[in-house]
């Protein structure tokens, strides 16, 4: 099975040790990222993508990988500020205040009037939107409550492309039809478990994420659109590495690590469910270019059938599945 410019359309790299630690392994086998910009600080500035990327490419060493900046949003930024960083970016990442790891910057409510500035600047300039979406509602029902708010803005910035980022809910399946304009990404982690693999027996911190993970038929509803290839869903890992004193402890922090084992996973996910190679080809990368009109590097990953012992830590990072065999391997790496 061979993957060809394969894509990951929501990746936190982290900075300092960390993203020396994992930026590398995280970039090995894919063409290239779209980075998240909740650092502390968060990346909000041109200068501030400049330096964030500069850093990147030196942390990935001799691996041919693209970062697909962000830039944290915020609703003062202008179309002049804009388009003076256009060249930067692919996309802004809005977050609720408070809401995940590293969002107390965040926008803190969803007035239309206020966010119109910044919002019309985007839309005119094309620049999607990636949003977080979940309310501080109950922990179930946060990303179902937050629907509302993304079709809101949907209606209100027709020409805006929104992201809904990391779905989880049945709800937010069924809201892509029913906007031209509104797109999601999908992680590994939520086409394989549900809230039960997480708390159901002993807990796994390592599983923990935000948005949590939910219900089987919400699970279900991922699996659909993404196994029969939905031109408007595409993979993005979510992948987001925490040390392991900070998951395996009281206050377990949200992320679960993915980055390298997602298409060994994706690719016995699409095989045990008899899904076509072609359609696994345009979820990891092919609707992602669509959406976004990216030409990524041709890096072709070789996946075969052959069982793969997950390592118990990269650099002192905890994957999913950890100490573990997942079916499949990845053969080699070339470029095309």
């Amino acid at each position: 099975m061979q993957l060809t410019a394969p894509l990951d359309m929501h990746l936190h790299l982290r900075d300092g040790e960390m993203l020396d630690n994992i930026a590398a392994c995280s970039a090995e086998s894919f063409s290239g990222a779209l980075i998240m910009p909740n650092l502390v600080p968060p990346v909000s500035t041109k200068e501030e993508v400049v330096a964030y990327k500069k850093r990147i490419i030196e942390s990935i060493g001799d691996e041919k990988f693209t970062p697909y900046m962000t830039l944290f949003f915020k609703p003062s930024y202008d179309k002049d500020f804009l388009t003076s960083i256009l060249d930067e970016i692919t996309a802004i990442k809005l977050y609720p205040a408070g809401i995940t790891t590293n969002s107390e910057g965040g926008v803190s409510g969803f007035d239309v009037d206020e966010l119109r500035p910044a919002l019309e600047a985007m839309s005119e300039l094309n620049i999607p939107l990636c949003v977080h979406g979940e309310t501080n509602g109950f922990v179930m029902d946060r990303e179902a409550e937050f629907v509302s708010i993304y079709e809101r803005l949907a209606r209100a910035f027709p020409k805006l492309k929104i992201i809904m980022e990391h779905i989880t809910t049945k709800a937010s399946v069924e809201a892509l039809d029913k906007f031209e304009n509104l797109y999601a990404t999908i992680t590994i982690h939520h086409l394989l478990i549900t809230l039960d693999d997480v708390a159901g027996g002993m807990l796994k911190p390592h599983l923990f994420c935000k948005p949590i993970a939910k219900r089987p038929q919400d699970r279900d509803a991922l699996l659909k659109v993404a196994l029969e290839a939905h031109p408007k869903v595409m993979f993005g890992s979510d992948s987001a590495p925490h040390p392991k004193h900070a998951k395996e402890a009281c206050g377990c922090a949200a992320g679960v690590f993915t980055s390298p084992i997602a298409l060994q996973l994706l690719a016995a996910l699409f095989d045990t469910h008899d899904a076509p190679i072609e359609n696994l080809q345009a979820f990891v990368s092919g609707n992602a270019q669509n959406i976004y009109g990216l030409t990524p590097l041709k890096k072709i990953i070789t996946l075969e059938k052959k069982p793969f012992k997950v390592p118990s830590e990269y650099n002192g990072v905890v994957p999913m599945y950890a100490d573990e065999e997942i079916a499949y391997s990845i053969k080699e790496v070339t470029l095309g």
